[in-house]
């Protein structure tokens, strides 16, 4: 997949790897559509990158619909969708509200679907490819992130599900697993990042690699690659992975 002349929509792209990526995908040569919840932001953003900004809150319903149709009216195509907005909230499960419950799920699980479910047909016509950022809470769990977990995991699995579906079409399909990064998601969700070890990526290297799994076709990426340790672990050893979890968290 070329990004130079692409037109891409990047969703969660006021601040942290959404912000990065528009950067990066427009350094490229893309067309690139940033759309997010952050007005002055996005406005800053595109007089840095040139970028077309969309302003749009994906927890409402039907807003991944409604944010297709806007992009597809102005550009009649979409070439690279990189599913990337995301929410948090760290807590105990029985803590939490259901209206945050449901947030998450919405923005981190139900918006991408949507949002895949309005371009794919041109892609199938035309040719693409569909990025997922996702999480490694969605590849191993996370005690006090239950829902947010369960979202990025259903995210992954629908993502792996719809490659081998697109095996046959001109549409690639990367999941793009980080681990740690330094944005405000943090902040945002409630619960600061305390840990000294690992240490927060800049969000540029998740921009890095996400670019990359365009050009290359990537079916995934893990940022840092040694994230995928824990996960080889976990699978070939699930009695001693749990041991290890309940001691480090």
């Amino acid at each position: 997949m070329r990004l130079t002349g692409a037109v891409v929509l990047v969703t969660g792209a006021s601040s942290g790897i959404g912000a990065a990526v528009v950067r990066r995908l427009a350094r490229a040569g893309s067309q690139v559509v940033a759309a997010g919840r952050d007005r002055e932001r996005l406005a800053r953003l595109a007089a840095e990158t040139g970028a077309a900004t969309l302003l749009t809150d994906l927890a409402r319903p039907g807003a991944g619909r409604d944010l297709a149709e806007r992009v597809l009216a102005r550009h009649t195509r979409v070439d690279v969708l990189v599913n990337n907005a995301g929410v948090g909230w760290a807590g105990p499960f029985g803590g939490m509200a259901a209206a945050v419950a449901d947030e998450l799920l919405a923005v981190n699980l139900h918006a991408p679907i949507e949002l895949t479910r309005a371009v794919l047909p041109g892609m199938c016509h035309r040719g693409g490819h569909l990025v997922f950022v996702g999480s490694i809470a969605g590849r191993l769990g996370v005690g006090g992130e239950a829902v947010y977990a369960a979202g990025k995991a259903g995210l992954d699995v629908f993502a792996q599900s719809l490659r081998l579906e697109l095996a046959h079409r001109r549409v690639g399909v990367s999941v793009v697993v980080p681990g740690v990064v330094d944005t405000p998601f943090f902040a945002r969700r409630g619960q600061p990042y305390r840990r000294r070890r690992p240490r927060p990526l800049p969000p540029e290297r998740v921009a890095d690699a996400l670019a990359d799994a365009i050009v290359r076709d990537r079916a995934e990426v893990y940022v840092p690659g040694w994230l995928r340790l824990p996960v080889a672990v976990r699978a070939l050893l699930p009695g001693a992975y749990r041991r290890l979890a309940a001691r480090f968290g």
